[in-house]
């Protein structure tokens, strides 16, 4: 199985590793593409898709990394360039799901991995299960929580504080040397 973390990543961070690496481990998968939406029709991004690459290469070193020109994630799958992949978001991104472009085909080209975090409300996601086509395309594995995300740490650069422990020491070296986030 693959499995496809996407997202912006403006910029990547440690929780996005450690899905990608907790996912990889707990579902079994082959590998982890990384795929980066170079313009997401769901939220604003701050930086050019070309250098949200960069970040997300140097935040997953070994892992393939790949630019997605697809806006929703249907599409992309639509294109069929993976056969039944496991397409990875957290708990919190699940509870949106039913509200995603066609979840139902993304379902039907797919399978979802959720990462739930231990003490994580169980019945917030049977009910979004409960609300799916197909539930039992859905698989769920446990990751420790990480508190991070990328505004929390696009807003300390601009602050001028660090962002140690947060990112990958590779993306912070990049932050720095392409002078991101300070407003």
């Amino acid at each position: 199985m693959i499995g496809l973390l996407g997202g912006a990543f403006d910029p990547p961070h440690v929780g996005h590793v450690a899905l990608a690496d907790a996912a990889e481990r707990q579902l079994r998968l082959e590998r982890v593409v990384v795929v980066v939406v170079a313009d997401p029709g769901h939220k604003d991004v701050h930086s050019p898709a070309e250098t949200r690459l960069a970040l997300v290469r140097a935040a997953f070193p070994g892992r393939e990394v790949e630019l997605d020109p697809h806006a929703r994630t249907v599409d992309m799958l639509r294109e069929g360039r993976w056969v039944d992949p496991v397409f990875l978001i957290g708990a919190d991104e699940f509870r949106d799901f039913p509200r995603w472009k066609e979840p139902d085909a993304v379902l039907e080209l797919s399978r979802l991995g959720v990462a739930s975090r231990p003490g994580y409300a169980r019945g917030q996601l049977e009910q979004v299960l409960s609300e799916l086509g197909r539930p039992e395309r859905v698989l769920f594995f446990e990751m420790e929580p990480v508190a991070v995300s990328s505004s929390d740490i696009r807003e300390r650069v601009a602050r001028g504080e660090p962002v140690d422990g947060l990112v990958p020491p590779a993306v912070s070296l990049e932050i720095s040397r392409r002078g991101l986030y300070r407003g």
